[in-house]
């Protein structure tokens, strides 16, 4: 047994006694203890198969803050971020140790943020080896000489605990709650790893802003060979992953980034793919790094072996994976790049009215962040065709303690400082709207992105977009210049100017809950199409 484990954490400020504390395992041992456990299979690649339960997804109405001191007046309160009181969150730290005092328990070390001057070290309490495996995974990890006697924040995560909701003032059984004075976060009655992950994210989306004037991100960043880097805003389907993801470029991190003084750093030590569908032919990186190590999450065989059927998804659509960034060929480590030239705010238009790419003012990129739109066609019944419109502020709603103006304003100061560039490009339909025109070609895309990354794209010739006010390149090397005006594509003229009146519509009302906090610059890049519906 190595020296790693032979140490043992000071857990006394939990109270947290617990009658076996394994710390520190290498990989092999968590594998190891997740087999013996039977928490899980090891599948014929070499990774961990596991099932998370009843959640395999976040629950997002049972994540609370505490309101107290440093949170009642700073964070923004509502459907994301919902109050919990301090005497609840003492009672169930309480019962929550209490409960692990009985058990074996996994603690493991590490810290967030791969920039040493914002580093943000992290003290991991599990029930599960498998959870330890993924905060392994998807944390930073200590080297053994650098791991401190007591790291800055402690997650507590115990899924066989359950809450009483009319005792604990929880709304179910399971919950995930942030105390900020505190500085810990307790998950209980969910095994999913997400909250694990994204409980940090939400710390660090907090911290960093409010703290240290530095930008957090719900994105993906690569750099190229001459220190260009880019990052990629986009909710699911938009084509982030498959987008960021350029053999020519090295990988900074694939989901969660802050913008500081002098760099962009990620947020993470590892990522947390999605598998659904996955093909070696589609996302080779991805399946290349389903190995020893990786854990894979409520995936399904197929029948009487032990590979992974990833298109079957009778537990969930979310089928995940976690392993460390290292595990992908062109990761760079320590994942920290200079400051972005271009940023690329990715949107599925199933209206077929945004442009497939188009150069935004500041004004303009604080207002999309803020809107944060894509649009996802609606299910399969029968005659249902219409896609339904999706806001998420900046591009991850469910993870902003603070108002979403602070951080578009943050997006701005930096444009504006920087000189950066940013472009929103529709991978989306063109020709007409989801089920009469056809999706962007992603060879197109990709020339577009790279036009605007080696400076192409800035020396073409501009025509301004009459309802959104967008810049859109008349040129683009290996893109058909027809497309480039969404207009153009469509036979009729008359049905996209009200197509593009529909949409403008929604992102106007879409706005109105933040414009009270908006300035003039982001009021100013509303679509035109405001003054026509008045």
């Amino acid at each position: 047994m190595s020296t790693f484990n032979e140490q043992q954490p000071n857990l006394g400020y939990l109270n947290l006694y617990a009658k076996k504390i394994k710390y520190q395992l290498s990989v092999a041992q968590l594998v190891e203890e997740a087999v013996q456990n039977n928490e899980g299979t090891l599948a014929d690649s070499g990774a961990l198969a596991i099932d998370t339960g009843k959640f395999t997804g976040r629950s997002p109405k049972d994540r609370f803050i505490v309101c107290d001191e440093v949170t009642d007046k700073s964070v923004w309160w509502g459907d994301v971020n919902i109050k919990i009181s301090e005497q609840h969150f003492d009672g169930l730290l309480e019962k929550i140790t209490n409960h692990l005092n009985a058990k074996q328990i996994y603690v493991r070390d590490a810290y967030a943020c791969a920039d040493e001057k914002y580093k943000t070290t992290i003290r991991v309490v599990t029930e599960h080896a498998f959870q330890n495996l993924f905060a392994n995974n998807l944390f930073l990890r200590f080297k053994q000489e650098e791991i401190i006697a007591q790291p800055e924040w402690t997650i507590i995560a115990a899924p066989s605990f359950l809450a009483n909701p009319e005792i604990d003032g929880t709304r179910q059984p399971n919950f995930s709650i942030l105390n900020f004075s505190r500085k810990i976060i307790l998950i209980g009655g969910t095994a999913y790893t997400g909250e694990i992950k994204k409980g940090i994210f939400s710390v660090l989306n907090f911290i960093l802003p409010e703290q240290k004037k530095t930008l957090s991100m719900h994105c993906s960043a690569n750099v190229g060979e001459d220190k260009d880097t880019a990052i990629f805003f986009g909710l699911s389907g938009t084509g982030k992953t498959t987008l960021s993801a350029d053999p020519k470029r090295g990988l900074i991190g694939d989901d969660e980034h802050g913008w500081g003084e002098n760099s962009i750093f990620n947020f993470e030590g590892g990522c947390y793919a999605k598998c659904v569908d996955l093909t070696a032919e589609k996302e080779p990186q991805i399946f290349n790094a389903i190995k020893f190590g990786s854990l894979l999450e409520n995936t399904n065989y197929f029948p009487g072996t032990r590979s992974v059927d990833f298109s079957n998804i009778e537990k969930t659509e979310n089928t995940r994976v976690a392993y460390p960034i290292s595990y992908i060929e062109n990761a760079i480590e320590p994942s920290v790049a200079p400051i972005p030239k271009n940023i690329f705010f990715l949107t599925a238009d199933a209206f077929g009215v945004l442009p497939p790419i188009s150069k935004l003012t500041t004004g303009q990129a604080m207002f999309h962040f803020i809107s944060g739109y894509t649009a996802k066609v609606a299910g399969t019944e029968a005659g249902v065709t219409e896609p339904q419109l999706t806001f998420s502020a900046c591009f991850g709603k469910a993870f902003l303690p603070l108002h979403p103006t602070k951080y578009a304003k943050l997006l701005g100061e930096k444009m504006e400082k920087h000189n950066v560039n940013v472009w929103l490009v529709n991978t989306g339909w063109s020709g007409g709207p989801y089920g009469i025109g056809n999706r962007m070609k992603l060879s197109y895309t990709r020339a577009m992105i790279t036009a605007a990354l080696n400076g192409d794209l800035l020396k073409a010739d501009f025509e301004e977009h009459p309802v959104f006010g967008l810049l859109m390149p008349k040129t683009c090397k290996e893109v058909p210049s027809e497309i480039l005006n969404p207009r153009n594509t469509w036979s009729d003229k008359n049905n996209y100017d009200n197509k593009a009146n529909e949409l403008a519509l929604a992102f106007v009302n879409n706005f109105k809950q933040f414009e009270d906090f908006a300035d003039e610059k982001i009021l100013n890049a509303l679509p035109k199409v405001v003054e026509n519906a008045i």
